[in-house]
């Protein structure tokens, strides 16, 4: 898939190379957005919008018709089975305007594999039935069958779509999410989404059993926006900047086990949003970033004329690639230019870890409130019938594709299965504190569905709650942080959406090794907003082809 050079629609690109913050005061409901002024929305609208409170009310529809479909594919010269969306890699990008409804209709043409198609990083505000997990929201969509997922667009900045059926997500099956809307930088152009990707030769499914067995795999390559060389094969990512212009580029690592470092040579860049959270903007060299998360950055072409690397570099401390000194595209100042560029990069620490939280400000300025439920979950790992299994506060998570908790919720159950690892939040509104620790010297992506987090404390060493500072004044706000190995993570959110929400770790392994929970938020609510017929429909039909084909869950089943 091509970089994008402009955004399909909301935006206006006006000819300027100013990059600078917009003011941090009250923006006072009064522009356009343009080149020149960002933080501008619409007249009622802007950058100083508390996005969780009000929303605009465009009235507008986008629709996507998506097909998974099985095929080959050399993404850098060698060819491997791959799972697609409407065959290409990336899959199509998502366009929308803040506050606009988005309906994709998914339909699954694989050959012999469910499927179910997870908008990462949407809250799914009052439409959890939409979010996409198997297992949890839904029964999986069965081969031959298509299901609709409808959701509205109440935040704006970049994500990404992928499946959340077993290790699907790394064959393939993923793409962008655009959502126009203000920005606290001023850019000229938008590049769109540039994914940031691990690769194999063999499939993820292949190398599950190694991964189960031995400990993650060595993964053999990284893709750029889909693409990459390797040995004599494959060909690099490229782009063309205008010197002068200012560009946004939205961030996505996909990954399934990498954590990268991202440098433009000769080029600085001024990071303007975390996950879909508008930040304060300042300045770096090189951006770390985990799996499942996003940052947008603002690069100015600030030099006249040259080639020049463009990196994503696994982290040696987490991450294990055969060509982590390769994984390369090329920004060129002349589009005629076929040279290799000749420049160096930028030095860096080899680490897991996210941003500084000092940088991580969000625009919005929003206070974490005192603890009414806290949950300690530590996180271990061991051996259980000769594999690996993770565990939260000792359990590993395990649950039925054929029996979603919302179908046992709409069927009335209010007790589950161990397993199935539920933490039940009732009252509404009330302020949940998660910690979550380990031992192990491995750091964790935590990803939450359902809900942005306010990320309170992250450091190394054992959480003690009488000596460790919290911060709860405007601390960082996303979906997806990092558990720093031999380290702990303390989150919080308000219970605000109704539903069943996931809590795992990034990793694709060790989320089907069991590294995972559930909410089960204001239960008295959810069975109000599940539509009963897709819920059964959608049921009705993988249960008659996992009959069928005697189809059986060899993981977690989400």
């Amino acid at each position: 898939m091509h970089f994008l050079t402009s955004v399909a629609s909301g935006l206006a690109l006006i000819a300027s190379s100013v990059n600078a913050a917009p003011s941090k005061a009250p923006l006072g409901r009064r522009c356009t957005n343009s080149a020149s002024d960002r933080s501008c929305w619409s007249d009622s609208f802007d950058l100083s919008t508390n996005y969780y409170d009000e929303v605009p009310d465009t009235g507008v529809t986008r629709e996507y018709y998506l097909e998974l479909v099985n095929t080959t594919a050399a993404l850098d010269g060698v060819s491997r089975n791959v799972l697609l969306v409407n065959g290409t890699f990336p899959g199509p990008t998502l366009f929308a305007d803040w506050g606009d409804t988005v309906k994709v209709t998914l339909y699954n043409g694989l050959e012999n594999n469910g499927t179910s198609l997870h908008f990462h990083g949407i809250r799914q505000n009052f439409t959890n039935q939409h979010d996409g997990v198997a297992s949890i929201t839904q029964c999986p969509t069965a081969p031959g069958e298509s299901i609709t997922y409808t959701w509205r667009a109440t935040q704006y900045g970049s994500t990404w779509y992928h499946s959340h059926f077993a290790l699907q997500a790394w064959e393939g099956v993923l793409g962008g999410i655009v959502i126009n809307g203000p920005a606290s930088g001023n850019y000229d152009e938008d590049l769109g989404p540039l994914f940031l990707n691990d690769w194999s030769h063999e499939t993820a499914d292949a190398l599950y059993e190694e991964a189960q067995t031995s400990g993650p795999p060595t993964l053999d390559n990284g893709l750029i926006n889909g693409t990459n060389t390797y040995e004599d094969g494959g060909s690099r990512f490229e782009t063309t900047l205008t010197a002068g212009t200012s560009y946004r580029i939205r961030l996505v690592n996909g990954a399934i086990d990498t954590h990268f470092k991202f440098m433009i040579d000769n080029h600085t860049m001024t990071v303007i949003a975390m996950d879909l959270v508008p930040i304060t903007p300042y300045d770096t060299t090189v951006l770390s970033i985990g799996m499942g998360q996003r940052y947008d950055i603002i690069v100015t072409a600030d030099q006249t004329e040259g080639d020049f690397w463009m990196r994503a570099i696994p982290q040696s401390a987490c991450s294990d690639n055969d060509n982590s000194n390769d994984i390369k595209g090329i920004v060129r100042y002349d589009s005629t230019s076929t040279s290799d560029p000749t420049t160096s990069a930028y030095t860096y620490t080899d680490s897991c870890e996210d941003e500084d939280m000092s940088n991580l400000v969000p625009y919005v300025t929003l206070d974490a409130s005192d603890v009414t439920l806290e949950d300690d979950e530590a996180v271990t790992v061991g051996r259980s019938n000769n594999v690996f299994k993770w565990y939260m506060g000792g359990v590993t998570f395990d649950v039925e594709w054929e029996e979603p908790m919302l179908m046992q919720i709409y069927d009335g159950n209010t007790t589950y299965s161990s397993s199935s690892h539920v933490v039940e939040i009732p009252t509404a509104d009330e302020w949940v504190y998660f910690i979550i620790e380990t031992t192990n010297a491995v750091p964790h992506p935590i990803h939450l569905h359902g809900h942005d987090f306010f990320v309170l404390g992250q450091g190394s060493g054992t959480y003690d709650s009488s000596s460790t500072s919290l911060t709860l004044t405007n601390p960082p706000r996303r979906d997806v942080a990092m558990l720093p190995s031999s380290g702990y993570l303390v989150i919080a959110f308000e219970a605000d959406n109704p539903g069943a929400w996931l809590m795992h770790c990034h990793i694709g392994w060790h989320t089907s090794e069991g590294f995972a929970l559930q909410l089960v938020e204001r239960y008295d609510e959810i069975a109000a907003l599940i539509d009963a017929d897709i819920l059964t429909d959608t049921c009705s039909a993988w249960d008659t082809y996992a009959t069928e084909n005697d189809v059986y869950a060899e993981d977690s089943g989400v």
